[in-house]
Formats: C-alpha cells, sequence, structure tokens
C-alpha cells in the first residue's frame, strides 16, 4: 500500500527517533477458544501466546521480535498473567531486559491497558503508544511494522484519536470484529479515515455486504497518545479507571502485588473494544492495511490454514509417551473440522432440528 503523507514527510523521518514512543504487548488471555489445537501440540493447557504453533519460537516470542524491529525492548511492556507463571517465568529469570506487567488474574484487555498506561505514564507523560495482542499470525512483518510506523505518525498529528490498524479483508469473515469507516471524513490524510462503526462478527448473510462496502477487519493493533486513551476509557469505563487510578502510586513497587491483588478481586471483566472503542468512534481513526498476510489465530481451523499457507505440511504433537510425534496439517484440519461438526449436530439435536440429508 502506497503510503502518502501530504508533504509531512520530513515530520516522519523524525518520528523514527523518537524515544517518547512506547510498545505494550497483550499476553495476558486464556486462549480457550484455540486451546483443542494447543492441548495436542503442547500436551498441555498453556494458553496459546506461550505455544510454539510454527515450530521454533512460542507466538508471544514471535511478537516480540516483530515489535522490536521498530521500538526498543526498554520501552515495550508485556502484559501477562499471574496464573500463567510457569509460562512466562524463564523470562524473569533470564538475563533479558523484559519489562513484565503481572496482573493477578485474567479480566478482559481494558484493565490489562489501563494499568500499562498508568504504568507508562510513570516513565513518560507524554507518551504515544501502540498495542498488540500476542496471538497473530503475520506473513510479511517488515511491511506490517511499517504501517505501525504509520499509524504512530497519524496518532502524534492527531493527538486527541487512537489510531486502528483495519486489514483489508480477502474473505468475508464472521469470526473477526469489523471496522466501518467513515470515508467522507479526513480527506487530507489519505492513510486514515474516520470510523463511522464496529460490527462484531457480523452473521453469514452480513459479512460479504461489509467486504463490498469497504469496511475492514478489526486487528486491534492500536497507536494513540497515552492521555487519549486514558480519557477514552474514563468516559466509557469510569468505575474501572477510578478503582484502578488509587493504585497508580505503588505501581512499579515492592507493594505492586498486593494492590493489584486487592483491586483485581473487586472489579468486573472488561473489553476494550466492545465497552471503550465501538462505544466512542468519533475518537477514533483507521490506518487502512493490505498485503501483509494477516490472521488472528482465534480457533483451531483458522490456525491451520494460516499454518499451510506459511508453507508448513505437519506439526510436532505431543504423545502419550514423552516423544513428539507429527501430524500432517490436512489430517489435523479434517479432525477438527469433523469435531465442529459433530458439535453442531449435537446442538441442533438438542433442538428438535435435524441436520443432513432428507429422506423422501
Amino acid at each position: 500500500m502506497k503510503r502518502e503523507y501530504c508533504g509531512h514527510t520530513s515530520m516522519q523521518a523524525k518520528l523514527r527517533n523518537n524515544t517518547d514512543r512506547w510498545a505494550v504487548i497483550l499476553a495476558g488471555g486464556d486462549g480457550t477458544r484455540l486451546q483443542p489445537l494447543t492441548r495436542v501440540i503442547s500436551g498441555d493447557d498453556r494458553p496459546k501466546q506461550f505455544c510454539s504453533l510454527f515450530g521454533g519460537p512460542t507466538l508471544l516470542e514471535r511478537t516480540k521480535h516483530r515489535v522490536a524491529q521498530l521500538l526498543p525492548v526498554e520501552q515495550t511492556l508485556t502484559v501477562v498473567t499471574q496464573t500463567h507463571e510457569a509460562f512466562y517465568k524463564p523470562w524473569q529469570e533470564s538475563k533479558a531486559r523484559v519489562q513484565l506487567f503481572v496482573q493477578p488474574k485474567n479480566c478482559g484487555t481494558a484493565p490489562a491497558i489501563l494499568l500499562s498506561l498508568l504504568r507508562i505514564i510513570q516513565h513518560s507523560p507524554t507518551a504515544t503508544v501502540a498495542f498488540f495482542p500476542s496471538d497473530h499470525y503475520i506473513a510479511n512483518e517488515p511491511l506490517f511494522m511499517s504501517h505501525v510506523e504509520s499509524a504512530f505518525f497519524e496518532a502524534q498529528r492527531h493527538p486527541k484519536m487512537i489510531v486502528l490498524l483495519g486489514v483489508k479483508p480477502d474473505t468475508p469473515e464472521t469470526q473477526y470484529g469489523w471496522i466501518e469507516p467513515e470515508i467522507s471524513l479526513w480527506q487530507q490524510s489519505p492513510a486514515v479515515f474516520g470510523v463511522r462503526r464496529f460490527w462484531e462478527k457480523p452473521p453469514a448473510i452480513i459479512a460479504p455486504r461489509l467486504m463490498r462496502q469497504g469496511c475492514l477487519w478489526n486487528s486491534f493493533v492500536m497507536t494513540g497518545r497515552a492521555g487519549a486513551f486514558l480519557q477514552l476509557t474514563r468516559r466509557a469505563l469510569p468505575e474501572l479507571c477510578q478503582s484502578l487510578s488509587e493504585i497508580t502510586s505503588v505501581l512499579g513497587t515492592g507493594e505492586e502485588q498486593t494492590a493489584l491483588q486487592q483491586v483485581y478481586s473487586t472489579i468486573q471483566p472488561a473489553n476494550f473494544s466492545s465497552e471503550v472503542l465501538a462505544c466512542w468512534p468519533n475518537y477514533l481513526l483507521v490506518h487502512p492495511v493490505s498485503g501483509v498476510g494477516w490472521c488472528d489465530l482465534g480457533e483451531p481451523g483458522r490456525a491451520l490454514s494460516a499454518l499451510q499457507r506459511s508453507g508448513l505440511e505437519s506439526l510436532p504433537i505431543a504423545g502419550k509417551d514423552e516423544n513428539r510425534h507429527r501430524a500432517s496439517i490436512t489430517y489435523l484440519r479434517d479432525y477438527f473440522e469433523g469435531i465442529s461438526l459433530a458439535r453442531k449436530f449435537e446442538r441442533n439435536e438438542d433442538s428438535g432440528t435435524a441436520i443432513g440429508v432428507q429422506g423422501d
């Protein structure tokens, strides 16, 4: 995708050397939807971000490597959950310069994002922050990160706005969130558009229409000034913001974990996409992304399709003994598609509706 900045190329060059930019990697989820596949691969119930789906590095390690192409390790915060300690503990014990923010439990993306912002503001009150989920596959990582660079640029041009990366779709996907751009706005900057509304997992009858209308997949990769994120979250979730702001003074100290345990025992889970972003589209911009081979590895069928596109033909899987075995991806796809079909049959049978070939 050709990027234009209306004569601001010199500003873009300066931004590349800007030390006031931070990254947050969201790695606190439980990965339950993909667990049937990750359990086959790893032999345990580890969340997908700690699983080596593509061989070699885990999904989280791949995300960290991707982010490091643009942002220094010292300014990258990784949010994890205490219940997953066995999987991130090797990082804590290594000499790697890894900044971890440990939640007592998974309460959704909103508390994780809000607390990471409060921690970053302690170091850099005027920071511009990019958020990255840790469970994505991206075929062309350098091109994708060049789009993140563009999003940083636009976020600093529009300091009150949050810039989302919207992926141009190649299929009418019903398991993704979609962004409907407001084409008539922000014409002065062809790199971004306003946001009209969100469509969360649209039904099969709606998704093709969204694709024809130029809607984009919501990657949940986003950039913005830390202050813009905080302001939007206060508008949408004032009680959560109040609860978490009360422990700001102990973040990064020896009292942090005790304070987090107390506050997490009182807050309710909250989703940043549906409870913050979708409620305030007027404060959002979307930067279209294409040609990067992006995929959200949310469920087995989609993950196995991505593995096939990457050129893999088989996967190492855990056996009953300590040895590793290999299974073809085609076999695994057939296996999980069979499970999915069987579950659909069971649900329809329970509701009194039969699936299959009708009789005479």
